[in-house]
């Protein structure tokens, strides 16, 4: 009785202590395409745009728009995150590797594109759960509907919009968001 009083009271103290200490957009490190740690806190400052891509997808056509508005903008304090995902209908299956040589030749990519992580489910990267939680994000609840919805965070990692798939990428609303300051 008192191993179970115990551990009840130790697992609740633990869920406590992760919901106290919540942490925000910039305490995230993830790994980049090639396998090396990425911290999201050398993006302060920035506007970011946090996309879940794929490349067997009826949207992947969007990775054109995609560099394009990051060509034209990564100047002005702009970065575009891709996290490939295998989430929906297997239209990522391949390697880290097969999708970086993907992504360059046929869309000659140059925005910052992650490990291939999982976007929904049991698995969801942790970076997924902050993103998509208002208990974490202190914003909104919201959920993966399909390949390349985005998330828009501001210079103080704040998270500001979210965008469904099927949103391009140089939409008007999007276009005014980075370029409002």
């Amino acid at each position: 009785m008192q191993n179970k009083i115990f551990t009840f009271v130790l697992g609740l103290i633990l869920v406590m202590g992760t919901t106290i200490s919540a942490q925000g957009f910039y305490d995230y490190t993830v790994k980049d395409i090639d396998g090396n740690s990425f911290d999201m806190s050398q993006l302060k400052g920035k506007k970011i745009m946090i996309v879940n891509v794929a490349s067997k997808c009826g949207l992947t056509p969007q990775y054109e728009k995609l560099e394009a508005l990051y060509k034209e903008y990564k100047n002005d304090n702009f970065i575009i995150i891709g996290f490939p995902a295998n989430n929906f209908k297997e239209q990522e299956p391949g390697s880290d590797q097969e999708i970086k040589e993907f992504c360059q030749l046929n869309y000659g990519v140059t925005f910052p594109i992650m490990s291939k992580i999982s976007v929904v489910g049991d698995d969801m990267a942790p970076i997924y759960h902050w993103l998509t939680e208002k208990e974490l994000n202190g914003v909104e609840d919201s959920s993966i509907k399909w390949n390349f919805q985005k998330y828009l965070i501001n210079e103080n990692g704040e998270l500001e919009v979210v965008l469904n798939p099927w949103v391009k990428p140089d939409n008007k609303k999007i276009v005014k968001w980075i370029k409002n300051s």
